[in-house]
């Protein structure tokens, strides 16, 4: 017995001081205590703190609510006279096990901010006190965000105030996720919110929305037809019309009366396969214009974005109407053929097709539009006006297309100088603002990409003021943005700028054959072709290029092997061209590929031999790690950005325009016989 009250008071003093715990608790203190261990362990090291993130203030309390304000819960249930059966106590010490465990369960698997800990338990202290006094916990799940709220009302599933709990909890968690509220509504619809999140849900999503309301019997459809709110009551009119998707662009202007079913339908006809393709384009421009100039005024449409909505509806227009049947003319030299589908468009509705057309427009397809772009404009076309009509909607992508396909100088030559030099600062300005670095590296692109030394003066000192005003703000990201483009700006006429010392990056003017080598002194390359008719045809001539006096090659069934016989070891492995047709050039590089690895062969030299739109498929077989790419295709300038997402320190080699066999042949000629001599390769001298 003496052993035994012994044992006891050591897990007494463990969990809570000055208050004796009769034995049969005592494992119930135990499974809390491990819990709290399973807490501590669970950043990877059982070390007293609980480490949730980087920040030690974060760390430090998130570890003393864990520890400390659980044992003084613990010690209030055990002292605590109005909680006083064995079975009560017991009770209210599985609520504390339970939200340790379901607090930790959550941060494994990243349902809660671990940060949040703090905030959980103080809110489950309050929650525990009201339940032991048959309070309701719904006010106290109110005050507390969606991730707190689940864990602790489940914690305390049978409290009075459960069933309000959940309705709390459901509009925090749409709140969240506007877009699932349709999917979730159900057990709701008799609730007086209901109609208030029908009217949100449609905002969000028409498309949706559209969905549920064709339904005559789900109790979705049921409320979305009680709705007396006008947006839903349209949509739902509009899910008993044939062809409403096509109608959705259009919801504004159909709430406002600018535009009936009547007048769109003119354009829609009976579908797809009778609709008037070029009129219905012309009316989404239209309306895109209008919308973009709400838009500007803080007032979004609700059509304007989103499945469906106007941008993606014009986007699908453009591709499938205007940029894709001139594309796939790529090879028709009568331009009055090549470029009949987009004959009809004016210059903005032409302004349009192609920055929706970013990612698919050839190069070729871009230049023909852009002449005729300009040609629409008149005979002393203004370029500044056509952006004013387009009310500056999407004029930073404009820009930046046109310096990827050299046409910026162009069209800001065709606006009077104090105008371009006011675009050119609006397309520099406000860069930190943005989530990602996508516009700056626009910019930084544009920057080479002009020939008047006055606008590149004046894009210098726009970069200047705009670090400036950032350094003043305290703004660390804009900072941090304008510095890098001012270094680079200068770099680019001044050699003696070393990019390397100063930013910490490896060098951007050269490279030496040690950092392209791998572990055995070798430098591999991978070069990559397709089996079209040019593919095909430029197989040959860029096996002869090889001097059969310094290179070795060998022939394998789906590829070839080149290595030099003299100087530095370099080993080239080149997929054959075969039928692409038959999908076999992408069977070729896929087990070229294995052969790689199964070898241990790393290439550091990623070669692209094909047109732009194949160039995907190099980009999905391309290795991590290399250290120069180039893509000897058309176009292939406007894919850096998903390149140097898998190859961040890559040096790429890029046509801006037409890539063909005279252009790449001596840059290739070039690599190899540098790398083959074991000199630096040094892209001045190139």
């Amino acid at each position: 017995m003496y052993f035994l009250l012994f044992f006891v008071s050591l897990h007494t003093y463990a969990q809570c001081e000055n208050v004796a715990v009769p034995f049969q608790r005592v494992r119930f203190h135990d499974r809390i205590r491990d819990e709290q261990v399973k807490c501590d362990k669970a950043d990877g090291k059982q070390d007293s703190i609980i480490r949730v993130g980087k920040n030690e203030e974060i760390n430090l309390q998130v570890t003393d609510v864990l520890n400390r304000k659980i044992k003084e819960i613990v010690c209030f249930i055990e002292s605590n006279p109005a909680i006083a059966s064995n079975n009560d106590k017991i009770r209210q010490l599985n609520f504390v096990e339970e939200v340790i465990r379901s607090f930790r369960v959550a941060w494994k698997g990243r349902k809660i901010n671990p940060a949040m800990a703090p905030l959980l338990i103080d809110n489950f202290e309050k929650i525990l006190k009201a339940n032991i006094d048959s309070q309701s916990m719904a006010p106290y799940i109110h005050e507390v965000p969606y991730e707190a709220g689940v864990i602790n009302s489940e914690v305390f599933n049978k409290n009075t105030g459960y069933q309000d709990s959940k309705k709390i909890l459901y509009l925090k968690y749409v709140t969240k996720y506007p877009s699932l509220i349709l999917t979730t509504i159900r057990p709701y619809v008799k609730e007086s919110f209901a109609d208030s999140l029908v009217v949100v849900a449609c905002k969000n999503d028409p498309k949706q929305l559209y969905d549920y309301a064709s339904s005559t019997t789900s109790p979705e459809g049921k409320l979305i037809r009680q709705s007396t709110n006008p947006m839903v009551q349209t949509v739902a009119k509009l899910s008993h019309t044939p062809n409403a998707l096509l109608y959705y662009p259009f919801l504004d202007d159909l709430l406002s009366g600018i535009q009936s079913t009547d007048s769109i339908k003119k354009v829609v006809g009976d579908g797809e396969a009778t609709m008037d393709s070029v009129g219905y384009y012309k009316l989404l421009v239209k309306t895109e214009i209008a919308y973009y100039h709400r838009l500007i005024q803080k007032d979004t449409p609700v059509a304007m974005f989103g499945t469906n909505g106007l941008r993606d509806m014009l986007q699908r227009k453009a591709l499938r109407h205007f940029i894709t049947p001139i594309n796939e003319l790529h090879d028709q030299n009568n331009l009055a053929i090549r470029m009949k589908a987009i004959q009809p468009l004016t210059a903005e509705e032409l302004y349009f097709m192609m920055v929706m057309g970013e990612n698919d427009i050839y190069t070729s397809s871009y230049k023909h539009s852009f002449s005729r772009l300009t040609q629409l404009l008149g005979p002393q076309p203004r370029t500044d006006m056509l952006l004013m009509n387009v009310k500056m909607d999407f004029f930073k992508k404009f820009i930046k297309m046109a310096a990827n396909f050299n046409q910026l100088d162009t069209f800001l030559k065709m606006m009077p100088h104090d105008n371009a030099t006011t675009l050119m600062k609006a397309f520099v300005s406000n860069l930190e603002e943005k989530s990602n670095l996508e516009d700056a590296v626009d910019v930084a692109d544009s920057y080479s990409s002009i020939n008047s030394r006055e606008l590149q003066k004046n894009m210098l000192e726009d970069i200047l003021a705009n670090e400036q005003k950032c350094i003043e703000e305290n703004n660390t990201k804009g900072r941090v943005i304008y510095s890098l483009l001012r270094q680079i700006f200068l770099s680019f006429d001044d050699n003696s700028i070393d990019l390397t010392s100063q930013l910490g990056i490896p060098s951007i003017y050269s490279l030496d054959y040690n950092y392209l080598a791998d572990e055995k002194g070798r430098v591999v390359q991978q070069v990559f072709f397709y089996g079209d008719e040019d593919g095909k045809g430029i197989f040959p001539a860029f096996l002869n290029s090889f001097n059969r006096a310094e290179w070795s090659i060998t022939g394998k069934k789906e590829w070839v092997e080149i290595k030099s016989t003299r100087g530095k070891p370099v080993w080239i492995f080149a997929n054959r061209p075969l039928d692409s047709d038959q999908n076999l050039d992408d069977t070729a590089q896929k087990h070229l590929g294995n052969y790689l690895r199964d070898l241990d062969i790393n290439p550091s030299i990623v070669i692209h031999r094909g047109h732009s739109y194949w160039l995907p498929g190099t980009i999905k077989r391309m290795p991590g790690d290399a250290k120069i790419i180039v893509l000897g295709s058309c176009g292939g300038y406007k894919n850096l950005s998903e390149i140097l997402d898998i190859s961040p320190d890559a040096h790429i080699i890029s046509s801006k325009e037409i890539g063909k066999g005279d252009i790449n042949r001596p840059i290739l000629n070039y690599l190899n016989q540098t790398l083959a001599s074991g000199k630096t390769i040094a892209w001045k001298e190139m």
